[in-house]
């Protein structure tokens, strides 16, 4: 189990205990409901030992949860949990065989010289990957300021470095899924989305015109995430801005905690730049369209460690366990509910 996390919920020492039941008929416990009720028990008090023998050891992941880690005034163990929320497998890793804080730091100040040089993306995934460790431990204990952060990992905020730091949390590649995913369920949603009927149901009607006219991929998709975000009963206009060039200096102070910024010409069906600003920072720019910039948002806000936007909370979610798989278990009512209009015959 420790394996996979080491703060494990309850379904998952529920289907482990299911498990060892199943492997070993002996094992199962007559006057128990599910059979396997006991065992639950025992394992969640066995992982909460072998946390704290971990603790004593050093591991970073239970050590950044230690009492003298905490702030003043969160004077319990169970204060402020530092653990994965959204199904990271390396939420905060060992560091690398032989290395230390002060050998990545090294590591980290050698990679600010590297970004410099052109065509360097060999030795630029190869040091993010050693640093990892380091880089994850900077953000779960230290919180810092995204505008502090990319001063000091400027190469994780690039296109193919998010991907890769998607892929080291979750092992699940994060571009090619999303699309797929996004394709696969495309034709149910717009059937669902042409069903409303309402306010929300005109201005999903208006979005879906959009798409049936257009014959670019990407617009397509972005109006499937628009009538998405209509449908869950959030605002798209809160979290997609659109300029008209050149008319692009106040798009950091409008969108604030997190968005995603569009410039166009007037007349124009393609944007000129596609940006991301989160906590008043631009942080990528000309990511190419709308749906590859809100991929690039979610793959950030699990390298950064940042709660979902409150204006779009619902959507991440979906993407994140209904497009991504990632911790489908328990479900929002409104998510459930398209869930079960999503994977009805």
């Amino acid at each position: 189990m420790v394996k996979y996390t080491k703060y494990p919920k309850d379904y998952q020492c529920e289907e482990v205990a299911a498990a060892l039941t199943r492997a070993h008929p002996c094992l199962g416990q007559l006057g128990s409901k599910t059979g396997f009720w006991g065992w639950k028990q025992s394992l969640k008090y066995k992982m909460q030992n072998y946390r704290t023998k971990l603790g004593r050891l050093g591991h970073p992941e239970i050590r950044v949860n230690c009492l003298k880690h905490k702030r003043e005034g969160q004077g319990k163990a169970a204060a402020s949990v530092k653990k994965p929320r959204k199904a990271e497998i390396n939420y905060i890793p060992l560091h690398p065989k032989g290395e230390t804080a002060k050998s990545l730091e090294d590591e980290r100040i050698a990679l600010l010289s590297e970004v410099q040089k052109r065509d360097n993306e060999v030795v630029i995934r190869a040091k993010m990957e050693k640093t990892f460790s380091h880089r994850r431990l900077e953000i779960v204990e230290q919180r810092p300021m995204v505008a502090e952060f990319k001063d000091r990992w400027p190469a994780l905020f690039e296109h193919r470095e998010v991907n890769a730091e998607f892929m080291r949390l979750t092992t699940k590649p994060l571009q090619s899924k999303f699309m797929s995913q996004l394709d696969h369920f495309s034709d149910k949603l717009v059937q669902i989305f042409s069903g409303k009927g309402g306010v929300k149901g005109q201005k999903m009607k208006k979005v879906l015109e959009i798409a049936k006219s257009s014959g670019n991929i990407d617009t397509r998709r972005e109006c499937i995430l628009r009538g998405l975000i209509i449908y869950l009963n959030e605002d798209p206009d809160s979290f997609f801005k659109e300029y008209l060039d050149p008319a692009t200096e106040n798009a950091e102070s409008d969108i604030g905690v997190m968005g995603i910024y569009i410039i166009r010409r007037d007349g124009d069906e393609e944007p000129e730049d596609v940006g991301i600003v989160i906590e008043g920072t631009k942080v990528l720019s000309q990511v190419g369209s709308v749906i590859m910039g809100f991929i690039l948002t979610f793959g950030l806000i699990y390298a950064l460690d940042l709660s979902y936007p409150e204006n779009l909370k619902y959507t991440f979610e979906f993407c994140q366990k209904i497009i991504m798989n990632l911790d489908g278990h328990k479900l929002n009512t409104k998510i459930q509910q398209l869930k079960i209009k999503l994977f009805a015959a």
